[in-house]
């Protein structure tokens, strides 16, 4: 996690994203007191926003602990994907 003030921020601007997208870095500005934003990469975000909605209800959340689950317990699954 990268942490700057605004100021150091504008300085160097293209650096600083170029570690948040090229790194997967977190960068946190810090605007003042208790105040500041989070600069996170784009596939960063989508897969935060995926999960979310992944998690977002309880029948999700079950049927992603069962197949967690029966991984762990060595239980497999094939299905032959049909071509269209």
């Amino acid at each position: 996690m990268l942490t700057t003030t605004l100021s150091e921020f504008r300085k160097d601007m293209k650096s600083y994203l170029d570690n948040v997208t090229q790194s997967f870095e977190t960068l946190i500005i810090n605007r003042g007191k208790d105040t500041g934003v989070v600069i996170i990469s784009l596939e960063e975000y989508n897969s935060l926003i995926t999960t979310q909605h992944e998690l977002s209800s309880r029948i999700n959340q079950q049927r992603l602990d069962e197949s967690i689950e029966a991984l762990r317990s060595g239980k497999k699954m094939i299905k032959k994907l049909v071509d269209q």
